[in-house]
C-alpha cells in the first residue's frame, strides 16, 4: 500500500513541482551556458558524453547548473547513481552508499557514481570516509558546492577530484531560459520585460523561473513590469561575508582604488555595504590603501581614510555609508605611489635575512654613559652643518643601500 501511495505522490509531484523543477535540462543539448567548461571539445562534455566522467568538484553561485549538471552525468551514464545532500546525510548514510556500492562492484562488475550536494557542509571526518573509496575507484565523487572547494573540502579529496568553477548565467544565457520558462507557463512577454527578467534574477536560473512562474499568476494577459516587480521581490545579490564573494569583493574594491577608478570603486563598496560587510573592515582596508598605494604622493589621503573610519565609528550606518563614499573617491583620485610599501618592504627583508646591525657610533646614544664608550662622537648636527644632511646614516654594512625612491607623483618629488 505504502508503495502505490509513493507511486502516486511521485507522478504528481511533477504536476505540482516548482517551474524551475519541471524545467531542468535533461541532455547537454538542453544545458544552458558554461561553455568555457562544456564546449564542443570540451573535456568535461566529452568525458560524460563517453561514460568516463572522473570525481569533480562543481563550484558555483546558486542558479549556475550544477544540480542540473550532475543529474545530466546521472541519465547518460551506465553507472548506478547515488545521490545524497550534505546538509542531512551522516557518515552512517555514507558508510551504507559505500557499502552497496562495493556490493554492485562485486556482484555485477558495475560502477557507482556518488553525487554529494553542498559538499562543503560535510565536516572533516564525514569527507575522510570518503577518501578511501574515492582514492581506489569504488566510487566516483561528484560534489556540489557554492564555497570554494581549495577552503572548505579537504586537500586530499581535492587531489582526487577535476575543480570545474561554473559562473552565474549571462544575460543572453539567461532569456533563453526565461523565454523557456515563459513557453512552459503559456505566457508572453514583451523583450524589455524579459530583459527585466533577466536583470531581476543576477545571473541565477532558478530565480528567473520562480519570477516567470510567479509573475504569470499574477498577471492579466501579458506579464508586465510591475508583474515582474512584484515577483522580484529578492535581492539579486549573492554575497557572503565569510566566504568568496568577502575576498572578491574587497580584492576588486581596492584594485579599484588603486587603479584610480572612482566608479567602480563606489560599486564595489555598494555591493559589499548592501551585503552586510562590516563597515568597520572596509575602512581599515582603505587605511591600509592609503599608505601602501598612495603613501607621500598625497599625504592626506592617509588622514582621509582615518577619518572616514573615525566617522563610521562616531555615525555608524547607514549615514556612515556618505562618509565612506568620499573618502572612496578622494583615495581613487589621488596620485598613486607604493614607494613606502616598496621601502618598509626591502628594510624588513635586509632585516630578516641579515640581521640588525648596529647602527654607527656616532648615532648611537650619546648621554653621559653612551659617551664613556665613545657613542655620539663625531655626530654632525645638521641645523648648526648642513653636512650633516649629506651624512649615510646606515650601518656601516649596508652604507649605500636605497630602500626607498620617491616615486615622482603628486607630492613625493624625485628630488
Amino acid at each position: 500500500m505504502a508503495d502505490l501511495f509513493s507511486d502516486a505522490a511521485r507522478e504528481r509531484a511533477g504536476e505540482v513541482a516548482p517551474l524551475a523543477q519541471r524545467l531542468r535540462p535533461r541532455t547537454l543539448d538542453e544545458f544552458v551556458g558554461q561553455q568555457h567548461v562544456l564546449g564542443e571539445g570540451s573535456a568535461l562534455r566529452q568525458s560524460i558524453a563517453a561514460d568516463r566522467v572522473r570525481s569533480s568538484i562543481f563550484y558555483g553561485p546558486p542558479g549556475s547548473g550544477k544540480t542540473t549538471l550532475a543529474r545530466i552525468v546521472a541519465a547518460s551514464t551506465g553507472a548506478a547513481f547515488e545521490e545524497l545532500s550534505a546538509v542531512s546525510a551522516t557518515v552512517k548514510d555514507v558508510r551504507e552508499v559505500l557499502a552497496r556500492a562495493r556490493e554492485r562492484l562485486g556482484t555485477t562488475g558495475n560502477r557507482t557514481i556518488l553525487f554529494l550536494d553542498e559538499i562543503h557542509r560535510f565536516n572533516k571526518a564525514q569527507q575522510d570516509a570518503l577518501l578511501p573509496a574515492v582514492e581506489e575507484g569504488l566510487v566516483t565523487l561528484i560534489g556540489a558546492t557554492t564555497e570554494n572547494p581549495y577552503y572548505e573540502v579537504n586537500s586530499a579529496l581535492l587531489s582526487r577530484s577535476q575543480v570545474y568553477q561554473l559562473e552565474s548565467l549571462a544575460p543572453e544565457d539567461l532569456a533563453v531560459v526565461v523565454r523557456r520558462g515563459l513557453e512552459e507557463v503559456g505566457a508572453t512577454a514583451a523583450d524589455d520585460v524579459v530583459d527585466l527578467i533577466v536583470q531581476r534574477a543576477g545571473g541565477d536560473a532558478r530565480t528567473a523561473l520562480n519570477i516567470v512562474e510567479l509573475a504569470a499568476e499574477t498577471a492579466d494577459g501579458e506579464i508586465t513590469a510591475p508583474n515582474v516587480d512584484d515577483a522580484a521581490r529578492k535581492r539579486p545579490i549573492v554575497y557572503d561575508k565569510t566566504s568568496d564573494a568577502h575576498y572578491d569583493f574587497t580584492s576588486a574594491f581596492i584594485k579599484s582604488m588603486r587603479g584610480s577608478d572612482p566608479d567602480a570603486a563606489i560599486y564595489y563598496l555598494a555591493a559589499m555595504l548592501e551585503g552586510g560587510e562590516d563597515a568597520r573592515f572596509i575602512a581599515r582596508r582603505m587605511i591600509v590603501l592609503a599608505s601602501e598605494d598612495i603613501g607621500n604622493a598625497d599625504p592626506r589621503a592617509l588622514l582621509v581614510a582615518v577619518a572616514a573610519a573615525q566617522a563610521v565609528e562616531h555615525v555608524g550606518l547607514p549615514e556612515a555609508r556618505l562618509n565612506l563614499a568620499q573618502a572612496v573617491v578622494y583615495l581613487a583620485r589621488a596620485p598613486k605611489s607604493n614607494a613606502s610599501y616598496r621601502a618598509i618592504n626591502a628594510a624588513m627583508r635586509d632585516v630578516q635575512e641579515r640581521g640588525n646591525f648596529s647602527p654607527p657610533a656616532a648615532l648611537r646614544d650619546g648621554s653621559y654613559y653612551g659617551r664613556k664608550l665613545g657613542h655620539g662622537e663625531g655626530y654632525i648636527y645638521p641645523h648648526d652643518d648642513p653636512q650633516g644632511f649629506d651624512v649615510d646614516y646606515l650601518p656601516d654594512e649596508l652604507k649605500g643601500t636605497t630602500y626607498y625612491t620617491p616615486s615622482g607623483n603628486g607630492e613625493e618629488s624625485t628630488e
